[in-house]
């Protein structure tokens, strides 16, 4: 039996990018190109993990011609809840490589039904799969402690899990045993009540996550890399010459390599895992869409990745 990762995504959109030689706010520019495609957090793991060579599946919420679009593509199993899909739509500069995004908050869900139908869809498929990724917003009308739910089944069914969330959603799903966080920077203070910046202020700030049950806390910070802090440790992990490009998905690649490794390592290698993720996320930054890395550039980035391991408090913080 092949077993498969999984990625929920509870608000796509419709990823529609518009290039031009350099963006000025208050003018009118002429678009040299436009590229529209399936898009939110989940699509492009799914996206990405395929391109690795893993076999994914996304389910989540959409709408009709959303999921028609989606199964033309990849494999999905979505439930239909949205009455519309959302659009983001990111501006990329040919001149400076800087991209500006501009993301639609999407609409509200109309089945009342759609949060039991999404938990007993990814409860089914919890014996076939190796791995879970629920990442991105939550449309209206949706628990917050939807996303928890779903990864404290699956952990308990000894499935590993990452969740790239934020808001209260984030703050739930911190507090379910065993689960991998996911966070950027500014989640992460939104998390914690935090201002930590520099690595010791991230470690001594994401220790008690940890301390509370957490299996690691991943903080991603864009080109100066990633923090990570695991009951085994803490590390910073980052490119020698950070890459310029499109950032948007980045943090989507980080979760498509961290999930692959957790679901063929047991127990996972840290070190190694934060390695192939800075490199698989700078891989993703020169391409001008989202959900798509350069492999080539990936394994020629990767022994160029500078792991360093951190000093972790031995006590607990207060209490987020």
């Amino acid at each position: 039996m092949v077993l498969v990762i999984l990625t929920v995504t509870m608000n796509p959109a419709y990823d529609v990018t518009y290039r031009v030689e350099n963006f000025t706010c208050g003018r009118t520019h002429r678009v040299r190109s436009v590229e529209q495609r399936l898009g939110g957090k989940g699509i492009n793991v799914t996206r990405v993990l395929n391109q690795l060579g893993h076999y994914a599946r996304a389910t989540g919420f959409a709408d009709h011609a959303f999921a028609a679009a989606a199964e033309a593509e990849m494999p999905v199993d979505f439930v239909h809840a949205l009455p519309w899909v959302r659009r983001t739509v990111v501006i990329s500069e040919s001149d400076t490589g800087t991209a500006t995004a501009l993301r639609e908050p999407g609409a509200r869900v109309a089945n009342p039904h759609a949060s039991e139908q999404l938990e007993v869809r990814v409860s089914g498929m919890l014996p076939h799969i190796s791995g879970l990724v629920i990442a991105g917003s939550l449309p209206e009308g949706i628990d917050p402690g939807l996303p928890a739910r779903i990864a404290q089944e699956a952990l308990e069914a000894r499935v590993p899990t990452v969740c790239d969330l934020d808001g209260p959603a984030l703050r739930m799903a911190s507090r379910v045993p065993g689960v991998v966080l996911l966070p950027g920077l500014a989640e992460f203070e939104e998390l914690t009540k935090s201002g930590a910046e520099t690595t010791a202020a991230l470690v001594a700030t994401a220790r008690p996550l940890v301390d509370r049950g957490a299996g690691a806390v991943i903080i991603t910070r864009g080109p100066l890399g990633m923090v990570a802090v695991t009951a085994d440790g803490a590390w910073d992990a980052h490119l020698t010459e950070p890459l310029t490009g499109n950032p948007t998905g980045a943090g989507d690649t980080v979760a498509a390599a961290v999930i692959a490794a957790l679901a063929n390592a047991n127990p996972p290698e840290w070190p190694a895992i934060l390695v192939d993720a800075v490199a698989t996320s700078a891989a993703s930054v020169v391409i001008p869409v989202a959900g798509e890395i350069d492999r080539r550039l990936r394994g020629h980035l990767t022994p160029t990745v500078v792991v360093s391991e951190l000093e972790t408090p031995s006590s607990e913080s207060p209490r987020t």
